[in-house]
């Protein structure tokens, strides 16, 4: 394992455009969605173990928020590549024929996410139809849907940028942040 490079170490990065910090922006929402859910559970038990109270409709938005989040998750992980892989053809293979099945996967991966988003927005249209409400404030949950869908959009817009950049400008993917092998 080497050690990190220093600030001054590090290979210029070109500077941020459009796309860059719409990346970033879909991260810190993916971000906030996380903290949203923990302080969702945090604040649940810390009332019901104190206090003996629930709050109205928190079983509901506690699943309601997960699904955000896992949604809003994929996007932010999309883009990266920082989910779990196992590249066992990927690592005894040239740069070249890397490239090649980076650019194959990505394109698999965006055609899933993208048939994903169209389901899943079918899904939003049906419970807004169904009129499905929450148990004790009786609010609509398609909204919630609706915000779920809008992480499924970001990660296809996400994974087609990564599937443009792989093919046009590869050395643009997982600039800023390289991809480390767990030992």
């Amino acid at each position: 394992m080497g050690e990190p490079l220093s600030p001054a170490a590090m290979p210029p990065q070109p500077p941020k455009n459009a796309m860059d910090r719409f990346i970033d922006g879909i991260e810190w929402i993916a971000a906030g969605f996380v903290g949203l859910v923990a302080a969702d559970i945090f604040i649940s038990v810390m009332l019901r173990y104190f206090f003996s109270y629930a709050i109205p409709d928190g079983y509901d938005f506690g699943r309601l928020f997960l699904g955000i989040l896992i949604f809003w998750g994929i996007a932010a992980t999309s883009y990266r590549g920082a989910h779990i892989t196992v590249d066992l053809i990927w690592e005894s293979v040239g740069p070249k024929l890397k490239r090649y099945i980076d650019v194959f996967a990505t394109l698999v991966v965006l055609l899933v996410v993208t048939v994903q988003t169209i389901m899943l927005f079918d899904k939003v249209i049906q419970t807004k139809a169904q009129n499905v409400l929450t148990y004790d404030l009786q609010l609509p949950t398609w909204p919630f849907f609706m915000i779920a869908w809008l992480g499924d959009v970001a990660a296809v817009i996400l994974i087609a940028v990564r599937t443009f950049r792989l093919v046009f400008n590869p050395q643009r993917v997982n600039q800023e942040h390289p991809t480390e092998p767990v030992e």
